[in-house]
C-alpha cells in the first residue's frame, strides 16, 4: 500500500530489544513517479571491467539502464537472457543520498530460481579512497535462488578480510511469496537486522577499531539483481529467466 509524503513523514516508532525507539523519516523513494528519480539514483553499467570484472564475484550479468521499469508504484528490476547474454540493472545513491546511522528499510518481492541473487545493501562512501572492505559493507537483504526459503544478512569489514564471517542465514518459510520488509537499524554501537519486524541478527563488537567497525561514517545504498557468481551460483538455470526483483519502496529513518 502506498502513502503520501505527509503521512510517511510523521514520526515512526519501532520496538528494538524491548524498548520503543522513535525515528523520523528523513528520505524515501516510493517509486510512484513515471521514471526513476535521477536526483537520488545512479546507474552502474557494464560488467565491472576493467577494474572489477564480474563485479568482484564472477557474476554473469551485464548491467544496463533498460532492465528496469516503474510500474504501479514499484521499481521492477528484470534479469534476462538473450542470445547467450545475461542482463540486469544495478542502481546506487552514491554521491547523492548518503547517511551515517539510521534505519534503512526496503519492501520487496523476491525473484526465484537457481542463479538469481537480489540485494539491498550499503557501502561506505570512502570506498574510492580506502577500497573494499576497509570502507565497510552492510548487506540488509541478500537472497540466492539456490537456497530457497533463506535470507542472508551480513557485514563485511577489513578485520574479516571481506569474508562473510559476521553474518546470519535465517530460514523463513514462504519468504518468496508476496512482499516482505527488510531493514537494518544502525547506530554508533551496533547494527541490528530485521525481517518483517522480527530481529534476525545483531552485530555489536566490543572492538571499535577502524578494521572492525568502519560503520561510523556515511554510507550509500545499492539495489541490484545479479546472476550467478561466487555466491549466487555458479550454476544458473536458464529456464527460469526472465525473473523480476520488485521493490515497493526504500525508506531511511533517523
Amino acid at each position: 500500500m502506498k502513502f503520501n509524503a505527509f503521512f510517511i513523514g510523521l514520526i515512526s516508532c519501532f520496538v528494538l530489544q524491548g524498548q520503543a525507539t522513535e525515528r523520523k523519516l528523513v528520505w524515501a523513494d516510493e517509486f510512484n513517479q513515471p521514471k526513476l528519480n535521477l536526483d537520488s539514483w545512479v546507474f552502474e553499467l557494464g560488467d565491472g571491467c576493467p577494474n572489477l570484472c564480474g563485479w568482484g564475484n564472477n557474476e554473469r550479468q551485464i548491467y544496463t539502464k533498460e532492465n528496469h521499469r516503474l510500474q504501479d508504484g514499484n521499481l521492477i528490476i528484470q534479469a534476462k537472457l538473450k542470445d547467450g547474454v545475461y542482463t540486469s540493472t544495478r542502481i546506487t545513491t552514491k554521491d547523492k543520498i548518503e547517511y551515517t546511522y539510521g534505519r534503512f528499510e526496503v519492501r520487496a518481492k523476491l525473484p526465484v530460481g537457481q542463479g538469481v541473487w537480489p540485494a539491498f545493501w550499503l557501502l561506505g562512501t570512502n570506498i574510492t579512497e580506502v577500497g573494499w572492505p576497509l570502507c565497510g559493507e552492510i548487506d540488509v537483504l541478500e537472497y540466492v535462488g539456490k537456497e530457497p526459503g533463506e535470507i542472508f544478512t551480513s557485514l563485511h569489514t577489513q578485520a574479516s578480510h571481506g569474508e562473510t564471517i559476521n553474518t546470519k542465514k535465517t530460514k523463513i518459510d514462504s519468504i518468496e511469496a508476496g512482499f516482505h520488509i527488510y531493514a537494518a537499524d544502525w547506530d554508533e554501537d551496533q547494527i541490528e537486522f530485521f525481517v518483517d519486524g522480527e530481529s534476525v541478527y545483531t552485530f555489536k563488537p566490543k572492538n571499535k577499531s577502524r578494521a572492525e567497525w568502519p560503520f561510523n561514517q556515511p554510507f550509500y545504498m545499492l539495489l541490484n539483481l545479479a546472476i550467478g557468481g561466487n555466491f549466487g551460483g555458479p550454476e544458473v538455470d536458464d529456464r527460469i529467466l526472465p525473473q523480476e526483483f520488485i521493490i515497493d519502496y526504500v525508506r531511511v529513518y533517523q
